[in-house]
């Protein structure tokens, strides 16, 4: 009979040992599979200019970060001013992923809080955030001179995430 009350005991314990363990890690630091493999192939419209396009093979040569916004997103909101100061002192090329946005909302968004962007494409359903295994706005990502992604980051970038790792991998992979 006392086994019979052990065991949901033994069963409770157990679950919250996993939900202990699952409270200490961070989501932000979510182990990406395509670190260190190519970036996605894509070929998607500009979003200042449908009729341009880009790739990422037209970086090659190129160290940069591809993050993933929408006009929509709160915390892309608070990464927004981030990003603009980063583009401001030039030391790594900046380009957009318009994910699941409407258009004009997404060119409003930049023309009110400014562009930090040397340009941005449109995934309107979505597929290329697919392919980059994006869990959610805003997502980050470093690609190096050979189109390989060197690092990803979940959620808004900070000044002590650009600080602390961001510029520090752009400086060793910038070196000739």
């Amino acid at each position: 009979m006392k086994a019979k009350f052990l065991i949901p005991l033994v069963v409770f314990i157990i679950l919250v040992g996993f939900l202990a363990v699952g409270l200490q890690l961070k989501p932000s630091e979510v182990p990406s599979p395509l670190i260190g493999k190519p970036a996605p192939v894509f070929t998607l419209p500009t979003l200042a200019d449908p009729k341009k396009t880009f790739s990422p093979s037209d970086f090659k040569g190129k160290v940069w970060l591809f993050n993933v916004w929408a006009s929509w997103c709160v915390a892309c909101k608070e990464e927004h001013p981030v990003l603009m100061n980063l583009a401001k002192q030039n030391r790594v090329a900046i380009v957009g992923l318009d994910y699941k946005d409407q258009r004009d909302a997404a060119l409003t968004f930049l023309q009110r809080g400014g562009d930090p962007y040397l340009f941005s494409v449109v995934d309107q359903n979505g597929r290329v955030g697919i392919d980059y295994g994006v869990y959610g706005v805003p997502e980050t990502f470093l690609i190096d001179r050979e189109g390989v992604i060197r690092y990803k980051h979940i959620g808004p970038v900070t000044p002590r995430v650009l600080e602390e790792k961001i510029l520090p991998l752009v400086a060793v992979l910038s070196k000739p």
